[in-house]
């Protein structure tokens, strides 16, 4: 207990400090963190098996995989208050429309490029695993997207219409993989299953949203028995703390194995909660500061879990490197065509693509599920790979895009704002 308390305070300190580097040469803080979490993990100081210092195995990091699953809550919460009713009046079918193209676009692009290079190279990569790759491809991680949002206080039409899609990305992506997954087994076992295709990706989404609403309702009918912000904190974390753990239940109906989606389920919470709660707004807003430890120390153990061995493999690396740019070309082709159909600003026709890049756990949960195949074993390492450039790369990309769009401040305003606050809070 001593080693894991000293660990996660190790953890906290290095980020910070980390991030204070990042900024001076540009980057974002959440590249900071992972790198922050890179040289923890088992393949750097972690090596040395330091007591308390870094994380010797990768055991070690998952032991605290239930603070990355509390973060991920707590980040789709923050996503669901996106969703307020005058937004998705003013960018809901836009919103809808980009995030459902973009995904297929993507899958499409990655999967024509990838059964080509089947044909070319048989023996390195499996039709199954060539069709499965281009389903998780369509998946994007919204903590990477949300904290360089956060850090640089983004707003504008581009920036809504982001966190709106990277929320829609969820449920596509989870049908889009249950199809392509369903095809592959298919492949290789002569048969397919319209229960694991068809049938359980829709109950999973149904199920999670109807969890997510009823949870929504109650949080709100809690809140109005305290008055103080204090109290109202509380029973939001807690509410979110509750939505998570139910996401992880499981069970059968008949045949069909049940379950929810984490993003899905509080995603929903915070949807439903922001549009029938009056403070709500004030409550979010203090509940991002609550968490921002938890944010860090997310993204330190994602910067830890990757896995610097799959750098050893040649062939690896090539189908690694074909993914990585094929799926950035879906991403921005698939983005740009869909605001272009939907009339969408030019701005956010060039730049809502290269914001949509980021890819992390939600992927590797669908690699992992893909290690069924036979071979299981090269999808996973693909996707570990291309996670480990894009969390490393894609938040800078971000952070570019939105400041090429306008709607960043720059960093002596960001400081000035800062420093009202704090003076405000003094006083």
């Amino acid at each position: 207990m001593q080693n894991l308390l000293l660990c996660i305070s190790l953890s906290l300190i290095s980020g910070l400090l980390m991030s204070r580097l990042a900024k001076k040469i540009g980057l974002p803080a959440v590249t900071a963190y992972l790198v922050t979490g890179l040289l923890l993990g088992p393949y750097c100081i972690g090596r040395l098996g330091l007591p308390g210092v870094g994380f010797h195995t990768m055991d070690d990091v998952s032991f605290l995989g239930l603070i990355s699953e509390m973060a991920l809550g707590f980040i789709a919460f923050t996503i669901g208050n996106e969703f307020r009713v005058g937004e998705l009046r003013k960018m809901g079918r836009q919103a809808i429309t980009v995030g459902i193209l973009q995904a297929v676009v993507t899958t499409v692009v990655v999967d024509v490029a990838l059964i080509g290079f089947h044909f070319v190279f048989p023996a390195a990569l499996s039709l199954p695993s060539a069709i499965t790759l281009g389903a998780i491809a369509a998946a994007t991680a919204p903590a990477a997207t949300l904290m360089v949002v956060r850090q640089y206080q983004a707003d504008g039409p581009l920036t809504r219409l982001l966190l709106m899609v990277v929320a829609i990305d969820d449920a596509v992506g989870l049908v889009l993989f249950s199809g392509s997954f369903g095809v592959a087994n298919a492949l290789e076992q002569g048969g397919i299953s319209v229960i694991s295709v068809v049938v359980e990706p829709i109950l999973e989404i149904v199920f999670s949203l109807l969890l997510g609403a009823v949870a929504g309702y109650i949080l709100d009918w809690s809140e109005r028995y305290f008055h103080s912000r204090g109290n109202r904190i509380s029973m939001t974390v807690a509410f979110v703390l509750l939505t998570v753990g139910l996401s992880m239940v499981e069970f059968d109906l008949g045949p069909v194995h049940c379950g929810f989606s984490l993003l899905l389920v509080c995603m929903m919470t915070g949807t439903i909660f922001c549009n029938i709660c009056e403070t709500s707004a004030v409550l979010i807003e203090r509940l991002d500061r609550w968490t921002t430890p938890l944010s860090i120390l997310f993204f330190v153990l994602s910067g830890a879990e990757l896995d610097l061995q799959i750098l050893r493999s040649p062939m690896v690396l090539l189908i690694g490197a074909i993914y990585i740019l094929v799926r950035a070309a879906g991403k921005i082709l698939g983005a740009y065509g869909s605001c272009a159909m939907t009339g969408c600003e030019p701005r956010i026709q060039k730049y809502l693509g290269i914001t949509l890049l980021p890819q992390a756990g939600v992927a590797l949960g669908m690699a992992l599920t893909a290690a069924a195949l036979s071979d299981g074993a090269m999808v996973r390492n693909v996707v570990l790979f291309s996670v480990l450039v894009y969390e490393l790369v894609a938040p800078t990309l971000t952070k570019n895009a939105l400041l090429a769009a306008g709607e960043l401040h720059s960093e002596e305003l960001l400081a000035q704002v800062q420093a009202r606050k704090e003076r405000k809070g003094r006083a």
